[in-house]
């Protein structure tokens, strides 16, 4: 495989994985930077695009679901804010923290902003290994 169809790869298992669907970004990071090594920052940027991205995606699912009864565990996020999707990186926990900060209508640029740095710290600490 060439390095730039590793990194659409790499960009498509980022971009699902930060859905509601399963993926194993960390893996494909993990394998394009041992193939490519002098890729790590358009790699590392790639996969926090692309999750991000996903993360939104979920966040935009939530701020779509109508706001009938509050529940319990969303009024956490609403006490942390934005800050809370430092967090998104977290398997299941992220996706569900990405949809309760849409359905608050939380600010979308500053949820993306908190969304990336927690995600460009989980593959910057991967790219390490």
């Amino acid at each position: 495989m060439t390095e730039t169809a590793s990194l659409i790869s790499l960009f498509a298992s980022s971009f699902l994985g930060a859905t509601l669907l399963p993926g194993g970004s960390e893996a494909v990071l993990f394998a394009v930077l041992k193939a490519y090594p002098d890729s790590l920052w358009t790699a590392l940027l790639i996969a926090t695009f692309g999750n991000t991205l996903g993360g939104m995606v979920s966040f935009y699912m939530g701020w779509l679901l109508p706001q009938t009864q509050q529940l319990k565990h969303v009024e956490k996020v609403r006490r942390f804010g934005t800050p809370v999707l430092l967090l998104a990186w977290l398997p299941l926990l992220g996706d569900a923290l990405c949809l309760a900060a849409g359905w608050l209508r939380l600010c979308w640029w500053q949820a993306a902003l908190f969304m990336a740095i927690g995600k460009f710290a989980r593959y910057w600490i991967i790219a390490q290994i």
